[in-house]
């Protein structure tokens, strides 16, 4: 009588593999990861208004229909 050699890599080897893999990765995420977060001051050129109501601006919204929104 013959025997059925079984794959070396069958269903349940492999989800046992990837199970083990991932709880490496998530450890390894924990262990690596910086002890506080830092504050970024994104100073006076990044925070200054940029939006202005231009001339075409007010004809893309009246284009549209943006009509209801005149103040």
């Amino acid at each position: 009588m013959q025997e059925k050699k079984q794959p070396a890599m069958n269903r349940r080897n492999f989800l046992r593999a990837f199970g083990g893999a991932s709880t490496t990765a998530a450890v390894a995420a924990v262990t690596l990861s910086p002890g506080e977060a830092q504050a970024y001051d994104p100073g006076e050129e990044e925070t200054r208004a940029r939006y202005r109501e231009t001339e075409h601006v007010k004809a893309f919204y009246r284009v549209n229909g943006y009509e209801t929104l005149k103040k």
